[in-house]
């Protein structure tokens, strides 16, 4: 009798482990605010999709997603297949992106369901700035919101300067002081330029304690591209 409570008691915490609030699929409504076509792009969670002026894409995440992008493409073109290329943001010439996107590109990064029950989310700028973003909260539970809108591709410094955007220090120059491969580095100042201008968005690998930020898991969330 003893090991049949055991194991309805297991029963019982499985599911609630499964099913409990604390396995909640956070979900990212994605709006194209600006007044030109995006081909917005989300990984691991949804691929790609054309995003007219005003419309909105929603997908979702499961707990345990990490290292998660969100990000516009622009001045794209695919065929029917779905295979084509941007000018910016491009992830393989995919409508559906597999992977991460060519720079520049601004991201929505994050993270669901990590320690302390909470989710991880960040604007950064460290591969380049192409549409201006807003990431925030769309539950009561949090009232986070990021936003990176500044004018950064009309006073990108001519060495980051590329087409339909501003690429980020590291992608642009690949040197040891802009993508900190050893761990120590500080800011400089190329990434201090976007950091002026977007003072809640990473501008350089080791700038967590001033661009990342938390919600408790189980929050919902919008993107918006040119907030």
């Amino acid at each position: 009798m003893s090991s049949l409570k055991t194991l309805s008691v297991f029963s019982f915490l499985l599911f609630v482990a499964l099913h409990g609030p604390f396995a909640h699929a956070a979900t990212f409504d994605i709006t194209n605010r600006c007044p030109y076509t995006v081909w917005a792009a989300a990984v691991p969670s949804g691929g790609g999709r054309q995003l007219n002026s005003g419309e909105t894409w929603t997908i979702s995440s499961a707990p345990g997603t990490t290292q998660a992008r969100i990000w516009a493409r622009t001045n794209c073109q695919f065929d029917g297949a779905g295979r084509g290329s941007c000018q910016t943001g491009d992830c393989n010439g995919l409508l559906a992106c597999q992977g991460y996107g060519s720079p520049p590109n601004t991201l929505a990064e994050y993270a669901i369901g990590q320690y302390a029950n909470q989710d991880f989310i960040d604007i950064s700028n460290i591969d380049g700035f192409n549409v201006p973003m807003e990431f925030s909260s769309a539950s009561s539970g949090c009232s986070r919101v990021i936003k990176c809108a500044a004018d950064i591709v009309g006073q990108c410094p001519n060495e980051l300067k590329v087409p339909g955007g501003c690429n980020g220090p590291c992608p642009m120059l690949k040197t040891e002081e802009h993508c900190c491969n050893s761990g120590q580095c500080g800011p400089t100042t190329l990434s201090k330029y976007f950091k002026d201008r977007c003072p809640d968005a990473y501008s350089y690998p080791k700038d967590d304690p001033t661009s990342l930020f938390t919600c408790p898991t189980g929050t919902n969330y919008k993107v918006i591209f040119c907030p």
